[in-house]
C-alpha cells in the first residue's frame, strides 16, 4: 500500500464539503494511515507529520482497514508521478474512504478534487500545520497528558540506523525542465544550530548514517547570507563547508546528496580526504552537451566540470560520483547524446540514474523546438544504461581485494546485506555477506571477494 514502512492514505478536500469528524471507539487512540510517495525530501515531510501526530496521541496503522483517516503525501515532479499519486489517492478512497492529501501535487488542488471529489482536505508541500489541522477535523486527538509517545529524535520512516537530514526547502535555480520552484518556492535554509541539534539527537538515538538532503544542498545558507547561529558556546555559519564539518564530527557517516558542482564544493573534498564526510557526491549533472545544458538553463562548461572532478580525485582518490541525467531533451541531437556517453566515461560516474525527458505541464522546456520521438528516447536510454554498466563494472571490479567498512541493512537466514561508503540506501548497490549473526546497524570490516556491475560480495574480517 505504501512506498514506506508506514502506510497512509491520500486525499484532498472535497468541493467545499467536510465530512463529519469521526471519533474513535471510546478510550481508543485514533489511528492514522500514511502513504508517502516521491523523493527523500517528501519522506522527511512525512516523518515530521507523523512525529507531530504521534506526540498528540495518534497511533499509526499499517493498513487501510485499521486507519480512522489516511494521509497521502504526493509527488508532483513528473506527469508520471502525478498519475501515480492520483492512483494512490483513489486506492485509499476505495479501501478506506477518509483521505487527506498533501505534498507537491497538492498545489494542483482543482485537479485532485476533479479526480477524487471525496477527499477530506488538500494541502501543499511542507504545510505541516495544515495537514495536522485537517487530521484534527477528521478525527480529533485523544488527549492523555500522562503518556509520552514520541522519542527524542522523533518518528522516522527509515530503518533505525540511518536517517535523512533536510537542511533547506525550495530552490533558487530555474532549470527549464523543472517545476520544483513553482511547487516548493525559493531556497529557505535552516539555521545551522537547528540542523546540528537535530543531527545530534539522531546520532544519540542510534543513527549510524546521516543522509543530507535538500533541493540544492551546496547552496545552503545563501538566503541567510551565511549568518552564524550559536551552538554550544560557538558560532556556526550557515555555510556548506561549515555545516559538513560539524556534522562530520558527530561520529556517524555523513552522505551528501543533490550537490551542484560550485567552486566552494572543492573545500568539502578535503573533509572527505580526512574521513569526516563520506567520499561520495550525488551531483545531478543532467547532461554534458553545452548546447543542451544551455537549453536546460544549467551551467554549460563541461570542460571545467571535468577538470574540477580531476582535482577532487587528486585530493580524495576514493571519491565516488552518483548522478541523474536526462536523455531525449528537446533538440537533443545524436552528437549531443554522444557527448553525454563520453562524459560518463571520462567523469567515471559510479552510479547513474537516467530519465527519459517528460514534457511536464508548466515546464519552460516544453516550448523548445525539436521534440525527440519516444522511440528514440527509449533507444538512447538503453544505450546510456549499457554504457553506464560498462563504467560501473570496471569501478566495481577494482574493489575486489580491498577491505572496507560495511554498514549492515538487512539480515536473514541466507546472510547479511549491507553497503559501503559509496552506496546510498535504496538507490545504489549492496554488499552481500555470508554472515547470519550480524544485525541491522552493525558496521563491520569485510574483504571484497566478488563484484558485478552493481553489487559486491564480501567476507567479514576478524578484528
Amino acid at each position: 500500500m505504501s512506498k514506506t514502512p508506514v502506510k497512509a492514505a491520500r486525499a484532498p478536500a472535497p468541493k467545499q464539503r467536510r465530512a463529519a469528524a469521526k471519533a474513535p471507539a471510546k478510550g481508543a487512540a485514533p489511528r492514522i494511515g500514511l502513504v508517502s510517495l516521491g523523493c527523500p525530501k517528501a519522506l522527511v515531510d512525512s516523518e515530521r507529520i507523523v512525529t507531530q501526530l504521534r506526540s498528540e496521541g495518534y497511533e499509526l496503522s499499517a493498513d487501510y482497514a485499521g486507519a480512522d483517516v489516511v494521509i497521502v503525501n504526493t509527488c508532483g515532479f513528473l506527469d508520471s508521478a502525478k498519475a501515480e499519486s492520483l492512483d494512490a489517492i483513489g486506492e485509499a478512497i476505495v479501501k478506506n474512504g477518509r483521505v487527506i492529501v498533501t505534498g507537491c501535487l497538492g498545489v494542483e488542488k482543482g485537479r485532485i478534487l476533479q479526480a477524487h471529489p471525496r477527499v477530506l482536505a488538500v494541502t501543499g508541500p511542507h504545510q505541516y500545520e495544515a495537514v495536522v489541522a485537517a487530521v484534527h477535523d477528521a478525527v480529533p486527538p485523544l488527549h492523555d497528558p500522562y503518556v509520552d509517545l514520541v522519542p527524542e529524535a522523533g518518528l522516522r520512516l527509515t530503518p533505525r540506523h540511518y536517517a535523512y537530514l533536510k537542511i533547506s526547502e525550495g530552490c533558487n535555480n530555474r532549470c527549464s525542465f523543472c517545476i520544483i520552484p513553482s511547487i516548493r518556492g525559493d531556497l529557505v535554509s535552516r539555521p545551522a544550530n537547528q540542523v546540528i541539534a537535530e543531527a545530534e539527537r539522531l546520532v544519540r538515538a542510534g543513527v549510524k548514517e546521516l543522509l543530507v538532503i535538500s533541493q540544492d544542498t551546496s547552496a545552503y545558507g545563501v538566503d541567510l547570507k551565511y549568518a552564524a547561529s550559536a551552538w554550544k558556546g560557538r558560532d556556526i555559519r550557515a555555510k556548506f563547508y561549515d555545516l559538513s564539518r560539524e556534522l562530520g564530527s558527530l561520529g556517524a557517516w555523513v552522505r551528501l546528496h543533490y550537490v551542484y558542482p560550485y567552486p566552494h564544493v572543492d573545500d568539502v573534498i578535503s573533509l572527505m580526504a580526512e574521513g569526516l564526510v563520506l567520499p561520495y557526491l550525488d551531483i545531478p549533472f543532467q547532461h554534458a552537451s553545452p548546447r543542451v545544458l544551455r537549453a536546460m538553463k544549467r551551467p554549460a562548461s563541461n570542460d571545467k566540470v571535468l577538470k574540477r572532478i580531476a582535482q577532487w580525485r587528486t585530493v580524495c582518490p576514493d571519491l565516488a560520483l552518483r548522478s541523474t541525467l536526462i536523455v531525449g531533451f528537446p533538440g537533443e541531437t545524436e552528437d549531443d547524446f554522444q557527448q553525454l556517453l563520453d562524459f560518463i566515461g571520462e567523469a567515471r560516474i559510479a552510479r547513474a540514474g537516467c530519465f527519459k525527458y517528460e514534457a511536464v505541464q508548466g515546464a519552460v522546456a516544453n516550448a523548445i523546438d525539436g521534440a525527440v520521438p519516444e522511440e528514440l528516447k527509449e533507444e538512447r536510454w538503453h544505450r546510456f544504461m549499457a554504457a553506464q554498466q560498462t563504467v560501473s563494472t570496471e569501478i566495481m571490479a577494482a574493489r575486489i581485494g580491498r577491505t572496507l567498512d560495511v554498514l549492515i541493512d538487512e539480515v536473514d537466514d541466507d546472510g547479511a546485506i549491507g553497503r559501503t561508503q559509496w552506496d546510498a540506501p535504496e538507490i545504489d548497490g549492496s554488499v552481500f555477506l555470508d554472515a547470519t549473526t550480524l544485525k541491522p546497524g552493525d558496521k563491520v570490516r569485510a574483504k571484497i571477494i566478488g563484484a558485478d556491475e552493481y553489487d559486491l560480495w564480501a567476507e567479514p574480517v576478524a578484528g
